[in-house]
């Protein structure tokens, strides 16, 4: 179903067409979430406080062209003030036991899930080492796919200034990995 059409639906208090557009953005708002809390509990609870608000503004949902970076935003603003509540108030202890104890099976053999988890706990430390602007400007144009235009207006800063911290965050994120040892 188009999204125009969902919408539609959704505003009109269709059950089964809201749990569709969760179904439909729940894993970008939790990725998103993920990679500014690092943390699968934070940011599952983020996700549901995101489309708590949403469904709240189900008015100010944008069309189609725009609805994604809406979404964004809003997922972008929620993940910044709970890292700022976070820092005002930090846990008793940080000690993700969800992912030290992870016992799922995989198709893969467990050396090459090893080098997998490795290599992805390095990049996501790596990303936790860059500037906020060069973190959001990675995460948003390489991990979420969102255009310069669509970056530009969710960061409120000009497309130029996109461009250019987009090649500098690149470059950052580069020396991060080099350093921990992945640049070899």
């Amino acid at each position: 179903m188009e999204l125009p059409q969902l919408l539609d639906l959704v505003r009109r208090g269709d059950e089964l067409a809201w749990e569709a557009f969760v179904r439909r953005f729940q894993s970008r708002v939790f990725g998103l979430a993920y990679h500014y809390t690092a943390q699968a509990e934070d940011a599952r609870d983020l996700a549901q406080e995101v489309f708590i608000r949403i469904y709240q503004n189900l008015a100010l949902v944008p069309g189609e062209a725009g609805c994604l970076p809406w979404i964004i935003r809003i997922t972008r603003n929620a993940c910044i003030d709970h890292l700022r509540r976070r820092k005002a108030r930090p846990p008793l202890w940080d000690l993700p036991a969800d992912e030290l104890f992870d016992l799922r099976s995989t198709d893969r053999n467990p050396e090459e899930a090893h080098l997998e988890a490795v290599r992805k706990t390095m990049v996501h430390r790596a990303l936790q080492e860059l500037t906020d602007l060069n973190r959001e400007i990675i995460l948003l144009k390489e991990i979420q796919g969102l255009g310069l235009e669509e970056i530009s207006a969710i960061l409120e800063v000009p497309v130029g200034t996109v461009k250019s911290r987009s090649h500098r965050a690149r470059l950052e994120l580069a020396q991060k990995l080099v350093a921990v040892g992945m640049g070899a």
